[in-house]
């Protein structure tokens, strides 16, 4: 599997998660890498992003001065710090990683559950 996300579970509201995407089989550092999430019955929306060039994260409004995205290229791993979370930052979580040059690969984690729940 060439990314692996884990660290999702039940959380209350208010309370942080620290969930995590292992790659495997590439080298993550040629790679723009992302966190996408999916609500129940919404469709899937991207949340976080780092280009290869910096370390510079671009956060949608949802989420901006809540979570913090970070990747460390010599260990394969990519972050994302979630915290004073609220029932709607409830769904699955996917990483995704993306290079695009004469060709195009791209490759999505199977998605880690987390709930924000009382």
């Amino acid at each position: 599997v060439p990314l692996q996300a884990c660290g999702g579970g039940l959380v209350q509201p208010g309370g942080s998660l620290r969930i995590s995407c292992a790659a495997s089989g590439f080298t993550l550092g040629r790679y723009a890498v992302a966190w996408l999430r999916q609500a129940p019955g919404k469709e899937r929306e991207e949340i976080s992003c780092i280009s290869s060039t910096d370390d510079n994260a671009i956060y949608g409004d949802s989420v901006k001065g809540r979570f913090t995205m970070s990747r460390d290229n010599a260990k394969g791993m990519v972050y994302l710090q979630t915290n004073t979370l609220k029932p709607e930052d409830t769904g699955v979580y996917y990483c995704n990683a993306d290079l695009r040059t004469a060709s195009w690969n791209n490759y999505w984690g199977q998605g880690t559950q987390v709930t924000v729940s009382s």
